[in-house]
């Protein structure tokens, strides 16, 4: 009988220093399973330098993300997100709805790259202009996160947006490169529920990379064409 004690006891102690392995390794799984969903998806080289769930907070924080074009592009880098930090509402989860109560975005660089064949990357990947007409512009919309998740977006109640360094490079003449830094920091929005909610950011980036996004579309343009340009 002390002999099958002995073993249980064993037993559990092992269960016990597996479980605390796991909980001090799951970022560490959750950041290789983000990384290879994300290069699955999209085909291209991704790189997260952190990736924290929290276990008794409804948080979720991304630090040091970062994704490469592929060869056709050159390899050259497309997004590196310094941060990306939100805050959710487990209620609204358990009921299959997405509430969060903040999130925090910055986007440190984004390279626009137009290849040696003409083609330019953001377009290649799937952002292109939305239809006339179409509510909401363009993108990944909310009917369509819906769909995916399967969970209701509720909305957020505070956004705070970064926005950094914006990079036009032209394989095919390098002559044609542009960079400017949009310089918006800690850029506070309340209570986003739609896509329309965000016209206010879409503007300003329109105009403070104006001279970067101008590559992309005729020049005869007005700032209101790059603005759809972004997808609002």
């Amino acid at each position: 009988m002390k002999f099958i004690f002995k073993w249980l006891l064993r037993l559990v102690l092992l269960l016990v220093v597996l479980a605390v392995i796991f909980i001090l390794s799951l970022d560490t799984i959750l950041r290789v399973v983000a990384v290879n969903r994300i290069r699955a998806q999209t085909g291209m080289d991704v790189e997260i330098g952190r990736f924290h769930l929290g276990l008794l907070e409804p948080v979720i924080t991304i630090k040091d993300l970062a994704i490469h074009n592929p060869p056709s592009f050159g390899g050259t880098p497309f997004l590196r997100i310094p941060e990306i930090h939100l805050e959710y509402d487990r209620d609204a989860l358990r009921n299959q709805q997405i509430h969060l109560t903040l999130l925090r975005f910055n986007l440190g660089e984004l390279d626009i790259v137009k290849n040696e064949a003409g083609q330019t990357n953001v377009f290649a990947f799937g952002l292109k202009l939305p239809a006339k007409g179409a509510p909401g512009g363009g993108g990944p919309g909310l009917k369509e996160i819906q769909r995916r998740t399967g969970l209701e977006f509720q909305g957020i109640d505070a956004l705070n947006v970064s926005v950094g360094t914006v990079r036009f490079i032209d394989l095919q003449d390098q002559r044609n490169n542009r960079e400017q830094n949009l310089g918006i920091d800690n850029l506070v929005m309340k209570n986003v529920k739609t896509t329309a909610d965000l016209t206010g950011l879409a503007t300003l980036v329109a105009l403070r990379g104006g001279d970067v996004f101008g590559a992309l579309v005729d020049q005869k343009n007005s700032g209101a064409e790059i603005q759809k340009l972004l997808g609002f």
